[in-house]
C-alpha cells in the first residue's frame, strides 16, 4: 500500500476584519469556509482567545477536515476509531486502513500532534451541545487516581469523578528549557551597541541593546515588550524604576496574554531607556505623533513607516544577523524566548520563592513555572547564572513579592 501524499485541499486562512482585526477561518475544497468549523472558531473570538490560539486550531481543524474529506466520512457520525485513523494519518500519512510494515519519517512531532489532537476534541465537546452523539465517547468519569501521588483536594474530587480524555498521545518528556549564559546575553548586548569611553556616546543602535537588556531583566516575552508604550516606563526619581505589562490590542498581534502586572528593573536598563527616548527625541520621534506617551517604545527607525510599532518578524530578522555575527560565541539557535527562560532560572538559582517567579512571569499557576523550571539543579554553569542574578539586584524581588514598599 502506498502513502497518501497529495497536498492538502482544506487549508487554514487569515481574514482581516472590517475594523482591521485579524483572524483565521478554515476553508473547504469548495474554498468557502466550513460552517461548523467557522461556527466553533467565532466561539473562540468571543471567548477573547488569542489570535496565535484561534490561528493554532484552525491549523488543526483545517487538517481533520482534509482527512474526512480524503476518505469520505461525516463530521457527526465519526467513530472512536476513526480518531485513531486520524493520529496514524498525521504521523504517517496512510489512510485508516493502512499500516506501514517499514516505519518512515514521521510528519508531525508528537507534541505537536498532541496539540492538534486537543483542538479537534474541544471542537467535538463544543459541538456536544448541538447533539453529536460522539463528543460524548471522547471523554470519560473516572473516580480515583492510579499510582502513588494523590493531590490536595483528590478525595473532594473523587466524589464526582473527574473527566479524562479516552483518545490521548503519550507526549514526550519536556526539555530542559534552553538558556543564555550573562558572558553569552553581554556579547549579544554588545553586537548592538556598545559605550564609547573615550567619545563619551553609544555606538550602534541602543534601541536593539534595549530590548536585549529588557527582555533578559525582566523575562518578558517578546510580544510583551513590543507591547510596551512609554506611558506603562515608569523611570526611577530617587526609587525603583519598574514597568507595567498592560493587555492591550496591538496592529501587529502582540498582547500582554497575562493580564497586568509591574515589573521592577535595574537602574542601568532605567539610563539605557534614557539614553534611547533622547535618541528618539533628536529623531523627530516627539513631533512625528500626536501623543508620545501613548506611543510605542519600539518603532522602526531606520525603514518605514519611521516610528511605526517594530514588527516581530523585523525583530527575528535582527536575530537572524546577529546569529551569523556571532557564530561560535552563542548558541546556534537562540531566540527571544531564551532571555525569559534565563532570567526565570536565574532568579530560581537565587533563592527567589517559585511564587515570586513564577508572578513576575506572568504565569496563571504557580504549576506551570514547577513544570517548566523542574530541570533547575546545582549545575556549576546554571550556577554562574544565579550569581549574574544577584549582581543584578535592581530586580527588586522583595518587591514583587509585596514584602516591602518601594523605595
Amino acid at each position: 500500500m502506498t502513502t497518501v501524499t497529495r497536498a492538502l485541499e482544506c487549508r487554514a486562512q487569515r481574514v482581516v476584519l472590517p475594523g482591521g482585526e485579524r483572524t483565521w477561518t478554515v476553508l473547504g475544497r469548495d474554498h468557502l469556509p466550513v460552517p461548523p468549523v467557522e461556527e466553533y472558531l467565532e466561539y473562540l473570538r468571543v471567548q477573547q482567545c488569542s489570535p496565535n490560539t484561534v490561528k493554532s486550531y484552525a491549523r488543526a481543524l483545517a487538517l481533520w477536515w482534509e482527512y474526512l474529506e480524503q476518505y469520505g466520512l461525516a463530521w457527526k457520525t465519526v467513530t472512536l476509531e476513526d480518531f485513531g485513523g486520524f493520529l496514524n494519518w498525521l504521523r504517517t500519512g496512510n489512510g485508516p486502513q493502512v499500516t506501514s510494515l517499514k516505519p518512515g519519517a514521521a510528519r508531525f512531532a508528537e507534541s505537536t500532534i498532541s496539540v492538534r489532537l486537543r483542538a479537534v476534541t474541544s471542537y467535538y465537546g463544543y459541538h456536544q451541545l448541538n447533539g453529536v452523539e460522539v463528543s460524548a465517547d471522547l471523554h470519560r468519569i473516572v473516580h480515583g487516581r492510579s499510582g502513588g501521588y494523590k493531590p490536595l483536594l483528590e478525595h473532594i474530587a473523587r466524589r464526582k469523578g473527574r473527566r479524562q480524555a479516552v483518545i490521548r498521545v503519550r507526549r514526550p518528556r519536556p526539555a530542559a528549557p534552553p538558556t543564555l549564559t550573562p558572558r553569552q546575553i553581554e556579547r549579544i548586548c554588545e553586537a548592538c551597541a556598545r559605550w564609547d569611553e573615550e567619545a563619551r556616546e553609544w555606538r550602534g543602535s541602543v534601541r536593539n541593546r534595549l530590548l536585549w537588556s529588557l527582555l533578559a531583566e525582566s523575562g518578558l516575552r517578546l510580544g510583551e515588550a513590543l507591547g510596551l508604550q512609554h506611558r506603562d516606563w515608569c523611570t526611577g526619581r530617587g526609587d525603583t524604576p519598574f514597568i507595567e505589562v498592560v493587555p492591550r490590542d496591538n496592529e501587529h498581534e502582540v498582547r500582554a496574554k497575562s493580564g497586568y502586572r509591574r515589573l521592577y528593573i535595574s537602574d542601568q536598563v532605567d539610563r539605557l531607556y534614557g539614553e534611547y527616548v533622547w535618541q528618539l527625541c533628536e529623531a523627530g520621534a516627539d513631533l512625528a505623533v500626536a501623543d508620545f506617551d501613548v506611543s510605542f517604545v519600539f518603532v522602526n527607525l531606520g525603514r518605514e513607516p519611521r516610528f511605526a510599532p517594530w514588527k516581530p518578524d523585523t525583530v527575528y530578522d535582527l536575530v537572524d544577523r546577529l546569529r551569523r555575527e556571532l557564530v561560535g560565541q552563542v548558541p546556534e539557535g537562540w531566540t527571544p524566548h531564551w532571555f525569559r527562560h534565563s532570567h526565570a532560572t536565574a532568579l530560581l538559582l537565587s533563592g527567589v520563592p517559585v511564587h515570586v517567579v513564577s508572578r513576575r512571569l506572568g504565569h496563571a499557576d504557580v504549576q506551570t513555572t514547577l513544570n517548566t523550571y523542574a530541570h533547575v539543579t546545582e549545575d556549576a554553569e546554571l550556577r554562574a547564572v544565579a550569581d549574574w542574578a544577584k549582581l543584578t539586584a535592581g530586580w527588586r524581588a522583595a518587591q514583587d513579592a509585596g514584602l516591602i514598599g518601594p523605595c
